[in-house]
């Protein structure tokens, strides 16, 4: 919780020679060759900064710490502008808080909208602005794959819920979600709704209070179990029990029609042996292998 005594006074804007600044000695954020230069071109193309770094002033060391912004300054320095201007912390800062405050400003930056920010480029007709923006080779790549309208972010009533799972309940979750994905055909999309948020906080509720769970990830991987036990019953995502008829086309997973994942070596066996007897007397091809189960299944007249 904020406070009087971890609250910043507000920055003072700085003007001055970006010489006289001290780089950080280690840097968790790191910018590629090519990128470097592309910042120093820009640099010498605007004659000065266009954003400006975050400053400390060590008044005990007389140093003036650049916290955010350090490959700004270096680029600054290396274009040859003489002046910038960044903001300066005057207030003496706790080796904790100086490293909060650099990894925080690395870490929260945003993310790009593929879709809006595919439209921004595309507006830039000028091959010289394309290369200012600095985006690369693989970003262009998936701006290319762009095709489906965007859905920011920003437009969306939403609420973010993290689980985190121990590494035998990870594998169970993962396959789980695999199984799930895998009875949607390739061609949907899906966005799920604010109105779901809550149904799913109502699951978790139940589940700790059936197994008296106070954690939500282990509560999570109850709600797993469940869903494990009624694999079979994802078949109506493709199956018409009262008919017997596919309602789609595609592939269905496995799990949909056994209602589990796994079945007993002895008669995987004997599945596989009556497989390869079809495969070599020419009744099933050999890279089609499950076209046995149309044979096996045949009715009589």
């Amino acid at each position: 919780m904020e406070t009087e005594s971890t609250r910043l006074a507000p920055p003072q804007m700085v003007q001055g020679d970006p010489r006289t600044l001290t780089l950080l000695d280690v840097n968790a954020r790191f910018l590629p060759h090519e990128q470097f230069r592309q910042l120093v071109a820009n640099i010498q193309r605007d004659g000065h900064l266009t954003s400006t770094p975050l400053v400390w002033n060590d008044a005990e060391s007389g140093r003036l710490v650049v916290l955010s912004g350090n490959h700004r300054t270096l680029a600054a320095i290396e274009a040859g502008v003489a002046t910038i201007w960044w903001m300066q912390i005057d207030e003496p800062l706790p080796r904790q808080r100086q490293i909060a405050l650099q990894l925080s400003h690395n870490a929260i930056a945003g993310q790009d909208d593929p879709a809006i920010l595919k439209e921004l480029y595309e507006e830039l007709e000028s091959v010289e602005w394309r290369q200012y923006t600095g985006l690369d080779d693989k970003t262009l790549d998936l701006l290319e794959k762009v095709d489906v309208a965007s859905l920011g972010e920003a437009n969306l009533d939403f609420a973010s819920v993290q689980f985190m799972f121990l590494p035998d309940e990870l594998k169970r979750a993962e396959a789980a979600f695999d199984a799930a994905r895998s009875t949607a055909t390739a061609d949907r999309r899906w966005v799920a709704g604010l109105e779901q948020y809550e149904p799913v906080l109502d699951a978790l509720e139940t589940s700790r209070a059936a197994y008296k769970i106070g954690n939500s990830a282990t509560a999570f991987g109850v709600i797993l179990a469940v869903f494990e036990r009624h694999l079979g019953e994802l078949a109506e995502g493709w199956f018409d029990a009262a008919s017997g008829e596919a309602t789609r086309v595609g592939t269905a997973p496995l799990e949909s029609v056994f209602g589990v994942r796994e079945i007993p070596v002895e008669t995987a066996a004997l599945v596989r042996t009556a497989i390869d007897r079809l495969v070599q007397d020419g009744s099933v091809p050999p890279t089609e292998r499950w076209r046995a189960l149309d044979i096996l299944t045949a009715r009589e007249p």
